[in-house]
């Protein structure tokens, strides 16, 4: 495990490396990992192309509850690739509930990513907790505070107050993410910015609900994932150490390449940080440095499969 000097030197080291995507080689991770948190690309051969550039063997794809056929076909022309999908359907409306039921028996592993302007604890997604928990699926949820831009809104609101929620539905598998979720391994985290620099202050909700409670997990995807895992060495390992086995490698990459190129975050202007830079890159980078390999396989490779139930 890394001290803070080792820590600070390996993100200098990612900054450093922001090469141009056409010379960036694929790197190799030392074995499989599967990315549990990518968006399925137009074509089957774009989703290819993101996972062979950064070095990803295997994806858990998000997408609409409708896609049993894009995923059939993405399957049957790169056999092993995709592991399996999650399902996200319109759930303000009344029709959500037999949509994402059908979307189960179509072959979907899980719900999400369910990304609504709706309150966390509301009616909307309380039902889609209870239905998760009656499918023994995992629902994962967006949780975000503070608009990216004027017109964007916020997502699944309250999550300071989630426990409730983790007590309600035992039974369900709650997959957090997102600003407000990876905001809130902090205590300090007011509600007040999409993604907190500086040290951590010990006691966040995130850090302690996804303690207490075993029926919680986290995502690592995406800038709100690799930024609570960057802004403060000292804090980092010992996280990942605490949660290494509710902790789920996600990449939620945009890039087109798996090396930066393309729009790679495009429309989040907090996220210029990782502007040019494939954020599946970054944070595999960033745990491969921090933790032990076994702990690493735990993070990118068995806790998907033991809590998604993928089949490789």
């Amino acid at each position: 495990m890394l001290n803070r000097r080792q820590f600070s030197q390996t993100l200098a080291g990612l900054a450093a490396a922001s090469l141009p995507s056409q010379a960036q080689a694929a790197p190799d991770w030392g074995g499989p990992v599967v990315d549990c948190h990518h968006h399925l690309r137009r074509t089957p051969e774009a989703n290819i192309v993101h996972l062979d550039g950064c070095g990803v063997s295997n994806a858990m794809a998000l997408t609409r509850a409708n896609s049993a056929e894009q995923i059939a076909a993405l399957k049957q022309k790169y056999p092993g690739r995709l592991l399996g999908w999650f399902a996200s359907a319109d759930i303000t409306k009344p029709e959500a509930e037999a949509i994402l039921t059908k979307a189960i028996k179509d072959g979907a592993i899980g719900f999400g990513e369910l990304k609504f302007h709706v309150e966390a604890a509301g009616p909307e997604l309380r039902r889609m907790y209870a239905l998760a928990g009656e499918l023994d699926v995992p629902i994962l949820v967006h949780f975000q505070e503070v608009p990216h831009t004027p017109t964007e809104g916020v997502f699944a609101t309250g999550f300071k107050n989630f426990e409730a929620m983790l007590k309600a539905y035992p039974k369900t598998k709650f997959i957090g993410h997102a600003d407000a979720f990876w905001a809130n391994v902090s205590s300090d985290y007011a509600n007040d910015v999409d993604y907190p620099k500086g040290k951590v202050k010990r006691g966040g909700v995130t850090d302690k609900l996804l303690g207490d409670y075993g029926n919680l997990y986290g995502d690592l995807a995406a800038n709100s994932g690799n930024n609570a895992l960057s802004r403060d060495p000292e804090f980092t390992p010992g996280f990942l150490k605490r949660h290494e086995s509710k902790l789920i490698y996600g990449s939620d990459c945009a890039c087109s390449d798996g090396k930066g190129g393309g729009i790679s975050q495009g429309g989040n202007p907090g996220a210029s940080r990782l502007a040019g830079k494939c954020v599946a890159r970054e944070t595999l980078t960033l745990l491969k440095n921090t933790v032990s390999p076994t702990a690493f396989k735990r993070l990118t490779w068995e806790n998907a499969h033991r809590v998604y139930r993928l089949k490789a």
